[in-house]
């Protein structure tokens, strides 16, 4: 998912990829682990989409500091 697409959901819908994006990595990682896990890409990939929705969330956090000192 893009930087783009993310910054145009809501604080919620964020919220909840991260849950999202938190538990396939868990599921990718238990794969991984037991040898079903075909494509190892997909869990770097993931991390790197968590990663992403985290900023956005953060980004959005630090602006919203900012209102409320102006």
């Amino acid at each position: 998912m893009k930087g783009k697409e993310l910054r145009d959901l809501s604080l919620e819908e964020l919220r909840d990829r991260e849950k999202e994006l938190s538990q396939e990595i868990f599921n990718l990682r238990f794969q991984k682990a037991t040898g079903q896990l075909g494509n190892t890409a997909m869990l770097g990939k993931t991390k790197k989409d968590l990663a992403r929705v985290k900023t956005v969330i953060r980004e959005r956090e630090i602006s919203a500091e900012l209102e409320e000192k102006r």
